[in-house]
C-alpha cells in the first residue's frame, strides 16, 4: 500500500521534532503511526475499533487505547499527559475535529504540534492571536499544522473539510 504526501510530511516532521509523546487519534491500519514510533519516545494510538490495535507495532513505548476520543480526553483529565505531537485523524466531521482540538489542546505542551488531516484554513481571523499558529500544508488530502504558543489558552478555530 502506497503512502500519501501528508504521511511522508508527518514522518519527516516527527524525525525533526522527536516528540517525547506522540498521540494519534484514529489509527485504521497504523501505517502512519508505526512510521512515527521510531522518532517518538512514547506513542499512544486511540481508535474505537479493537482490530486497529492488531496493526500496531507493540513495544514498551507504544500503547493502544480502544476508546472514543472523548473518552480518552476524559482519561487525560484524570491522568494528564503532556503531548508534544498530536494528529487528529479520527472522525473527519467538522464538529468532531473542532471538539477534538478543544478537548486535547490543554494537554499539548507549549510549542507542541497539532496536526489536522483533510483540512485547510479559510481565513486568518478565525485564529485568536497569540494562542497558536496555523499553517496549511499543500499535500494530498490537505493538512494543517498548529503550533501551540507558550502559556496561552485556546482561542477559536474553524475547520473546513477539504473535498
Amino acid at each position: 500500500m502506497g503512502l500519501s504526501g501528508h504521511e511522508d510530511f508527518i514522518v519527516h516532521l516527527a524525525r525533526l521534532v522527536r516528540p517525547k509523546l506522540f498521540v494519534k487519534l484514529g489509527l485504521f491500519h497504523c501505517a502512519l503511526f508505526n512510521r512515527v514510533v521510531p522518532y517518538a519516545e512514547k506513542s499512544i494510538g486511540v481508535d474505537v475499533q479493537p482490530e486497529a490495535g492488531n496493526y500496531m507495532k507493540q513495544s514498551q513505548d507504544t500503547r493502544f487505547v480502544k476508546s472514543t476520543t472523548q473518552e480518552f480526553a476524559k482519561e487525560l483529565e484524570a491522568n494528564p499527559l503532556q503531548i508534544n505531537m498530536l494528529f487528529i485523524d479520527a472522525d473527519h466531521s467538522q464538529a468532531a475535529v473542532l471538539q477534538n482540538f478543544q478537548e486535547f489542546f490543554p494537554f499539548v505542551a507549549s510549542n507542541g504540534l497539532i496536526l489536522l488531516h483533510d483540512s485547510h484554513l479559510e481565513r486568518a481571523e478565525t485564529v485568536k492571536p497569540g494562542s497558536y499558529e496555523l499553517i496549511p500544508i499543500p499535500v494530498s488530502g490537505g493538512l494543517t499544522v498548529c503550533r501551540k504558543s507558550q502559556g496561552i489558552s485556546v482561542g477559536r478555530v474553524r475547520y473546513h473539510p477539504r473535498i
